[in-house]
């Protein structure tokens, strides 16, 4: 490839170690990139010190500065990375999320503060809050009742992904946020946006109930790439399957469409279990790509392969306009008017 094909714009959402994995891979393609972040943790450091301080949870956003660290060895990476030990007052505190958490207070500004600690660890890209105000999410979840057919709601990222019952359906708190508008406009302007893997409920699924998101998302002429989880997790998502996982996206956000999902060949048997995802994904208008991205051995993503998958199938032609497609309907002056006029050249 050459030009600026060699060097895309890539913007990757989620949350977590998920989002870790999706960093460390695509850092391997390109030096554009841009981290748009979860904000909805409830628990551990990030919940106290979004108690105590009124801050944005600042834990996932950390973990990403870190995936996009010049040094991943580096002092720096390994200190903002370190929590303490003991017992008391700063027992369970990692370094890093009170940097961020005081920067935030002394600049007023949690994307400033960001871009602070980005420039200590020389980090390739941006690291972006998807909101600017912490949110909260709730869930209508099954089988935790002795009639299975009865749902609870239940409320808080941890008791979510910890939940022994189904999830049906979560909703952010307020249920219209804002979005952080430097994300917005990153992927309004991005060449690929990624997606996944992570926590289905609590780290992906929310960018699409952003509003302002999900607009950006929709209307974007940006290769949209949809990585699925190597297996369900206990808790939020026990017992789903791959087809499962696309099936709740598209019940959260229908217009919401991508071109391409890429899921680990060895977690999907060849046959009618693949033929079922591919019906799944019609639902999001996708191409389904089977690769190998899992770490032997573990349930995780293995970098270098999660970016060699990802490499392959964006310089794949395009399946379709996807980005540009509501309700059947291509791209018109309305949607451009509200993208200011601009028309972004696709990935290929």
């Amino acid at each position: 490839m050459t030009g600026w094909e060699s060097n895309p714009s890539i913007v990757a959402l989620g949350g977590g170690h998920g989002l870790y994995a999706t960093l460390t891979a695509v850092r391997r393609l390109t030096r554009k990139i841009c981290a748009v972040v979860t904000v909805a943790d409830d628990g551990g450091s990030s919940g106290r010190l979004r108690a105590e301080l009124g801050v944005l949870p600042p834990g996932d956003l950390r973990m990403a500065l870190a995936a996009l660290a010049a040094d991943a060895d580096g002092v720096w990476t390994q200190t903002v990375q370190h929590r303490f030990g003991g017992t008391g007052a700063l027992a369970g505190h990692s370094v890093g999320n009170l940097i961020v958490a005081g920067l935030t207070e002394v600049l007023g500004d949690p994307v400033a503060a960001l871009d602070e600690v980005a420039k200590m660890l020389r980090v390739t890209g941006r690291v972006l809050p998807m909101s600017p105000i912490a949110l909260d999410i709730e869930a209508d979840v099954s089988g935790l009742e002795a009639d299975p057919r009865v749902s609870r709601c239940i409320r808080g990222q941890v008791a979510i992904a910890t939940t022994p019952g189904k999830v049906r359906r979560v909703r952010l708190i307020p249920s219209d946020p804002p979005a952080s508008p430097e994300a917005t406009s990153a992927i309004e302007h991005a060449d690929v946006v990624v997606l996944g893997p992570g926590s289905w409920f609590t780290s992906v699924i929310p960018h699409v109930l952003v509003p302002e998101l999900r607009e950006a998302l929709v209307y974007t002429r940006a290769r949209k790439v949809l990585v699925l989880n190597l297996a369900a997790e206990p808790g939020e998502t026990a017992g789903f399957s791959a087809e499962r996982h696309l099936h709740v996206l598209s019940q959260h956000a229908p217009e919401f469409v991508v071109d391409d999902v890429l899921v680990d060949s060895g977690s999907v048997p060849e046959g009618r279990e693949r033929e079922h995802v591919a019906r799944a994904a019609e639902q999001l208008r996708a191409r389904v790509t089977f690769s190998d991205v899992a770490e032997a051995g573990t349930a995780r993503h293995h970098p270098g392969k999660l970016a060699a998958a990802l490499d392959q199938v964006i310089r794949q032609p395009r399946p379709q306009m996807a980005g540009l497609r509501v309700e059947g309907r291509h791209m018109g002056q309305d949607v451009r008017s509200g993208l200011g006029g601009k028309e972004r050249v696709p990935w290929r």
